[in-house]
């Protein structure tokens, strides 16, 4: 039983160290130019951050009876808690973090709110949204000019029936605003 107790405290104080710090940006605003709006991504651990966009965003039409050829502009909020799976590998490679510049894996949802709008004939009314997993990069440079890039596949529900669909997300920017905890190299 103590063999147990011990091994239980070596190991707390172990996840407890490996918490320790941050890799992340503290927090940064950024203004997109692709999707008009603007982004707020903040650290909440070691190599992970939640991201929220408020914009004017390219998006799918899920109502449509084939949603991956209708395209529209439609005003979104965005959420994810990106998980930087390769910062550590960057900096001993001497490559810029700064930024969160690296690559990660997400769970994201969003919602959209079209207002009423005419899709095959039919009028749609009301919000959409989706909640899905996506991978991908960001790259941000000392000049301020931000960009990340990331898709994976969602389940989309709103006023038709829900299905899974395809989710790409493209912000290309400027940070406006930060809080570096890391500098990168």
């Amino acid at each position: 039983m103590r063999r147990l107790l011990l091994l239980v405290f070596l190991s707390m104080g172990y996840f407890m160290h490996a918490q320790y710090g941050k890799n992340c940006e503290i927090r940064q605003f950024k203004l997109n130019i692709f999707n008009p709006g603007i982004e707020y991504e903040m650290a909440v651990g070691v190599n992970s951050t939640l991201d929220f966009r408020v914009a004017w965003q390219a998006a799918l039409e899920p109502a449509s009876a084939t949603p991956l050829e209708d395209f529209d502009f439609f005003p979104a909020i965005t959420v994810q808690n990106r998980y930087y799976h390769n910062l550590h590998s960057r900096e001993r490679r001497r490559r810029s973090i700064y930024g969160n510049s690296g690559n990660y894996l997400a769970p994201s949802a969003a919602i959209f709110s079209p207002g009423k709008r005419t899709v095959d004939g039919q009028i749609v009314d009301g919000v959409h949204g989706y909640g899905g997993l996506v991978y991908g990069i960001q790259r941000s440079y000392d000049s301020g000019f931000s960009f990340s890039i990331d898709a994976g596949a969602g389940y989309y529900v709103g006023p038709f029936k829900g299905a899974i669909h395809p989710v790409v997300n493209l912000s290309i920017g400027w940070i406006i605003s930060e809080k570096r905890w890391c500098v990168g190299l």
